[in-house]
């Protein structure tokens, strides 16, 4: 386990946290997607850009990429050999994004681009809403594709088993 993709079924399902944790557990350095796609004051990054520094991280021996961002899963999922995928449900992952905007306000989180203090809108909550049930069954279909490859794939689907992923991680 040395190039590991931690991806998941919705914005506040516990990536970045679950990723930080098991860098530190490994010893390997975590890379949050949303700080290459985001600039400053919640722009977008040109796609070229996006991209490119996915692949200065991808061409190390060692990374962790947290992040879902469909666009480029195949560009990371060819190189990582585990792939860590979180599903809690719904109720959970809008309560984590709720709290996570309390915890945050006037603050850029440390997965976060520099410059985009935490902001909720009924857009994003509109999002998670109208992604979280098909992005269910397209992850599933992306795994049953996976699943012919040499790759690792984790499914961790309540708390209880990310702790217990952990625990076991840590040895």
């Amino acid at each position: 386990m040395e190039r590991i993709m931690v991806i998941g079924v919705s914005a506040g399902v516990g990536k970045s946290t679950f990723a930080r944790r098991l860098g530190d557990n490994l010893n390997i350095e975590v890379h949050h997607l949303d700080t290459f796609y985001w600039r400053p004051g919640w722009v977008e990054a040109p796609l070229e850009a996006f991209i490119s520094a996915q692949k200065k991280v991808l061409s190390h021996d060692k990374w962790i990429m947290e992040g879902n961002y469909s666009h480029s899963f195949n560009l990371r999922s060819e190189l990582a050999d585990t792939i860590i995928y979180l599903e809690l449900p719904l109720g959970v992952c809008l309560y984590r994004v709720i709290k996570r905007w309390l915890s945050n306000l006037g603050k850029t989180r440390p997965d976060m681009a520099k410059g985009c203090n935490e902001k909720l809108d009924w857009q994003f909550i509109k999002f998670i809403i109208s992604t979280y049930f098909p992005r269910k069954k397209e992850m599933k279909a992306r795994f049953a594709d996976l699943q012919k490859s040499e790759k690792v794939i984790v499914i961790l689907k309540s708390k209880h088993e990310i702790e217990g992923y952990l625990m076991n991680v840590m040895g």
